[in-house]
């Protein structure tokens, strides 16, 4: 693979990749360098390109475990009591993302067929809209009205549902 080969496939996945690494890291510069490294690790890979068929998904799952390895080699010295409370802390947020996960989940399986396979194709299947175009024969701006919609939908039934779990 070339460089200017290199370039139209793999920079434009710059905001992807970086979005994903600020989510794991939370940090601005760390998130910057994760993707520089994951750059250059794909870069070293060039000549490997031929049998890879998603470029853009094995590009995501190599930002993941970048952040992964960065997120382990950083962890921070604690005492014994601060770590049973980290501990007890992130088993409530992990209990806590699970009841999110779960109930978004419900209401995705509500959703009408389309918008359901749409949605599912998009965000847990990680496709782009082109493969989801040839995969469900539905035209580019169809697939982004639907997503649109979609997205409102759920994002006003999590609010509701989560308004009444406060209450």
């Amino acid at each position: 693979m070339d460089a200017e080969t290199f370039k139209q496939i793999f920079l434009p996945l710059h905001t992807k990749l970086y979005r994903i690494a600020y989510h794991w890291v939370e940090n601005q510069a760390d998130a910057e360098d994760m993707v520089q490294e994951c750059y250059i690790k794909l870069w070293k890979k060039r000549h490997e390109w031929s049998s890879i068929l998603n470029p853009e998904s094995f590009s995501v799952t190599m930002i993941k475990n970048i952040c992964l390895d960065f997120l382990r080699k950083k962890k921070p010295e604690t005492t014994s009591s601060d770590s049973i409370q980290l501990s007890i802390d992130s088993s409530e947020k992990q209990m806590e993302w699970n009841e999110q996960l779960e109930k978004i989940q419900e209401i995705v399986i509500q959703l009408p067929e389309k918008q359901k396979q749409v949605i599912k194709l998009k965000y847990w299947h990680d496709l782009t809209e082109e493969a989801i175009e040839k995969q469900t024969g539905l035209k580019r701006g169809n697939i982004k009205m639907i997503l649109s919609r979609t997205r409102k939908i759920i994002q006003e039934q999590y609010f509701k549902w989560e308004k009444n779990e406060t209450e």
